[in-house]
């Protein structure tokens, strides 16, 4: 059985967690660290979309989004499906949307805080 790490949180209700789960959770937030692949994750939070949509969305190039909806997919955060010719992506898990919806709320927060540059 592998170690674990004691996690205290509100009312001090502990949960171990392994050293397994810290190691998956901080691959998925490295690859959420990827401006494009954030970009990428919130519109896929949205709903299904193609690589063209993606594309105008993420303000990247198609090489690009092509390349890192290959990672995402490759780390099982993301799906697809043909719909015809097309490639359609979608997230895995809904979790993964709140994650990312997380993030930029805090960065709304963080932003908030900065000085204004009149």
């Amino acid at each position: 059985m592998s170690k674990g790490v004691q996690v205290s949180g509100a009312k001090h209700v502990q949960q171990l967690v392994s050293d397994e789960q810290l190691d998956v959770a901080a691959g998925i937030l490295a690859l959420l660290s990827d401006r494009t692949r954030l970009a990428l994750l919130h519109r896929l939070g949205q709903g299904e979309a193609d690589v063209s949509t993606l594309t105008e969305a993420s303000n990247a190039t198609r090489t690009s989004v092509s390349q890192h909806l290959g990672k995402l997919r490759l780390a099982g955060l993301v799906t697809t499906r043909k719909d015809g010719r097309r490639v359609v992506y979608a997230l895995k898990h809904g979790h993964l949307r709140r994650l990312v919806d997380e993030a930029l709320n805090v960065a709304d927060h963080e932003i908030g805080r900065l000085p204004s540059h009149d």
